[in-house]
């Protein structure tokens, strides 16, 4: 059997990943916390995120045109414009950033799972999510991509039912109260009472809500027309994204003084699920918080294992060749489960650190968000500068510039041993590209 992956991916497939990606469980949960770092400004800063998250998706599109061969994931993209050690760093780089996800990823969702068993213990609620999650891998992309289709409808479902019941009790309150309605905009300390700084740190949360847009990229081999169908997804979805964040910010604020959003115990979207009288509203936004944790989850195996499965596919030794090797349903198996084999190592990080662990998780995930997004643009520019694209140029450099400056936020407000132990994975990477062994022979 040829050691190629099966082309099952539609750009109906392709468009929701890109949106179920970029939208997760810290919209619903964790937009209170977000809010409370800069105030109404949060608006600016998803705004400003959104832009570059735009030039960033662009840049990608206009890297898979450049593509002649679609099957090496992102180090395919990287790797002409770049070179092969910026390939392998990135591959590497985004490969843990995954791992770590789905660590971080699957603690929070046994946790909410415990809202309702508060008996069982998380480390059976994380067992049982490896299990399905190594299913719906291992049977075919197609169950995986169809999983993760109906996982963001539901996602945008409910985001546009806040949309709509927030829109109508701004209406009403518009009518009661005539412009006063949005005086809570402005009111309690400003529209930036956190300056500056809460502009800046709000951009940290941002660029990680942001995140996993860019897996679009891994699906190259496993899309038919991959030129057209990436692209054209790019397009699609770029506006939703961040539609699908600033509406719903916008109207929680006009309802809702910002200080009660930013230290409210539920998720926002429960206080407006209330407001509107809906039963069991705080079991609903529960729901679609763990099915959203869930597809972060089942997107992260997904990557992480094709990422796998490219940085080892053309490697001699005896290791990478198991792990390359394709099941029936022309999926590598053995990536996948060694992929999953990481949440139980999870379960033993949770044991002895609890609920720091997560928070030092999402520390180390904000750099690597940052430095994928980075080589991206990085990409992106050098083939502007090939191409003599001169406007490319000069809006790919300002998206790099923006990324930088919030790389120096993210290292002034990090955790120094947080900092340091990325740091730590960084060099290793970067080091283990003169030790890897040979590739095959052409």
């Amino acid at each position: 059997m040829e050691n190629k992956l099966e082309k099952q991916l539609t750009s109906r497939h392709i468009t929701m990943l890109a949106l179920g990606g970029a939208i997760g469980a810290g919209l619903f949960k964790g937009a209170g916390e977000a809010i409370g770092i800069a105030g109404p400004a949060v608006m600016i800063a998803f705004l400003l995120g959104g832009i570059i998250l735009f030039i960033v998706m662009k840049g990608l599109g206009r890297l898979v045109l450049h593509q002649e061969q679609h099957n090496s994931g992102l180090s395919g993209l990287i790797e002409p414009l770049l070179g092969g050690r910026a390939a392998h760093f990135t591959d590497w780089v985004y490969w843990s950033l995954w791992m770590i996800n789905i660590i971080a990823e699957a603690v929070a969702a046994g946790s909410f799972l415990q809202l309702w068993f508060p008996h069982t213990p998380v480390w059976l609620f994380v067992l049982l999510i490896a299990l399905l999650t190594t299913m719906i891998n291992l049977y075919s992309v197609r169950l995986f991509a169809e999983t993760e289709y109906w996982l963001a409808f539901a996602k945008i479902s409910v985001i546009i039912l806040l949309i709509l019941f927030g829109g109508y009790l701004v209406i009403q309150q518009f009518f009661e109260t005539g412009p006063q309605a949005f005086a809570q905009l402005t009111a309690n300390g400003g529209f930036a009472p956190h300056g500056l700084k809460g502009l800046m740190n709000a951009m940290l949360v941002v660029i990680y809500s942001y995140g996993g847009s860019e897996l679009i990229a891994i699906t190259v081999s496993e899309t038919a027309d991959p030129k057209k169908a990436i692209p054209k997804a790019i397009k699609g979805v770029m506006g939703r994204i961040v539609s699908f964040y600033l509406l719903p910010l916008f109207l929680l604020m006009v309802i809702y003084p910002w200080q009660t959003l930013a230290h409210t115990s539920v998720s926002p979207f429960v206080m407006v699920f209330q407001k509107m009288h809906i039963p069991f509203a705080t079991d609903i936004v529960n729901f679609v918080i763990v099915l959203a944790l869930f597809s972060s989850i089942n997107s992260g195996v997904y990557a992480s294992s094709r990422t796998l499965y490219f940085r080892l596919k053309d490697r001699t030794d005896g290791p990478a060749q198991a792990l390359t090797k394709l099941n029936g349903h022309r999926v590598p198996q053995r990536a996948v489960l060694f992929c999953t084999g990481t949440l139980y190592i999870g379960v033993v990080f949770s044991y002895f650190l609890g609920n720091d662990l997560f928070n030092y998780l999402v520390g180390s995930l904000s750099y690597s968000v940052l430095l994928i997004w980075l080589l991206i643009s990085f990409a992106a520019w050098r083939l502007a500068q090939q191409q003599g694209q001169k406007l490319q140029l000069a809006i790919g450099s300002l998206a790099i510039l923006a990324l930088l400056i919030i790389l120096c936020g993210i290292f002034a407000t990090n955790n120094l041993v947080v900092t340091l132990v990325t740091a730590g994975l960084y060099g290793v990477i970067l080091l283990s590209y003169r030790t890897a062994p040979l590739l095959k022979q052409a």
